[in-house]
């Protein structure tokens, strides 16, 4: 199944950068090409892709706003990757809320970036291994600030659900999530499924925001 991406950028020589590399990748498709947010939103209505690379800064509306009107539709099935020449630790928690599913670093290599969208395209989160550390720290902060009770905020969630949420939110994959508990991935993968439906949640990554700020998860070292 070929993934179709749209990609947002408002210098030419990225978005044609950007669509040569990706061309070139195979079961990946480049299906369009924004200037600025409100040209991505109308092509994201336009053409469905699959995943759209979001520059942050543009003229207009900027991508952290752009994501948050193609994401927050109910049934909005689109992933968003956001791309950032600025290693910025607000830039980076303000496009996971405005519901991004990964950040990248736009010095990434041709490689690294047909994974970020392969890994995004399938349900997975995605952050770059260079800004993890400070987002984590931020993460942290938020956690000594008061709350509601925890119990309040997870709803429903069985036992095992909440646990597959901690782990999601310590980075493990749905495999790596099955060999810790001992279950059939495709079992963890009915369990985040539940997960996400009983918190109203878009995604993995939503749900790691989610684990942190609730206090459910606290981050080793901080």
């Amino acid at each position: 199944m070929t993934i179709r991406v749209l990609i947002a950028d408002d210098q030419m020589m990225v978005r044609q950068g950007f669509t040569v590399l990706l061309n070139a990748e195979p079961g990946i498709e480049v299906v369009g090409q924004a200037v600025d947010g409100l040209d991505a939103v109308a092509q994201v209505a336009e053409l469905a892709p699959d995943v759209v690379l979001m520059d942050i800064r543009m003229p207009g509306l900027g991508g952290i706003d752009a994501t948050r009107r193609i994401t927050e539709p109910a049934g909005a099935t689109v992933k968003v990757l956001v791309l950032t020449t600025f290693d910025l630790d607000e830039y980076v928690y303000e496009a996971l809320r405005a519901g991004a599913s990964g950040f990248l670093l736009k010095d990434a290599s041709a490689a690294e970036l047909a994974h970020a969208v392969r890994v995004v395209a399938s349900g997975e989160a995605l952050l770059a291994p260079n800004i993890t550390k400070r987002l984590i720290a931020e993460f942290s902060r938020l956690t000594d600030a008061p709350r509601a009770p925890l119990k309040d905020r997870v709803g429903d969630l069985t036992e095992r659900e909440t646990e597959v949420l901690s782990l999601i939110a310590q980075g493990l994959s749905n495999a790596e999530i099955a060999v810790r508990l001992v279950v059939a991935e495709q079992t963890v993968k009915t369990h985040v499924s539940r997960m996400l439906v009983k918190l109203g949640l878009r995604d993995r990554t939503q749900a790691a925001v989610f684990a942190y700020e609730t206090g459910l998860v606290r981050p080793a070292g901080y």
